[in-house]
């Protein structure tokens, strides 16, 4: 596999795991110390990966629900071979988030390490 090949499987994992509430694959994506961000109500919210997988274990899933995985890699900007940073496209129920995913490649293979994200829409069913 190339590093970028091996980018985009970790990619995969992170969408598994937000499509089926998985908590494993979730810290399996994540590195340990990473955090999470957004400013949508106008103040900066930050979330430890601790706390955000403890969120998700307690969701139900979009898997669950029967909806199909709904998700798409918008761009990879490559800044290194070590390191790089993801646009995505997830649908989560009728939440549509974009989120920029930092990623770093160690030992372990890449882990996201920062997430910035933003509620897209919600959409009407």
């Amino acid at each position: 596999m190339t590093f970028q090949t091996d980018l985009l499987a970790a990619i995969d994992i992170y969408f598994d795991a937000i499509h089926e509430c998985d908590t494993e694959k979730l810290n399996a994506a994540f590195h340990p110390q990473s955090s999470l961000f957004d400013a949508d109500n106008g103040t900066i919210f930050v979330e430890p990966i601790d706390s955000f997988s403890q969120d998700v274990a307690g969701r139900k899933s979009p898997a669950s629900a029967g909806q199909a995985l709904e998700a798409e890699v918008l761009m990879i900007d490559f800044l290194s071979p070590l390191s790089a940073t993801v646009k995505i496209r997830i649908r989560a129920h009728q939440a549509v988030f974009l989120d920029h995913l930092g990623f770093v490649r160690g030992e372990d293979g890449w882990k996201i390490v920062s997430k910035i994200w933003h509620l897209e829409q919600t959409l009407e069913i």
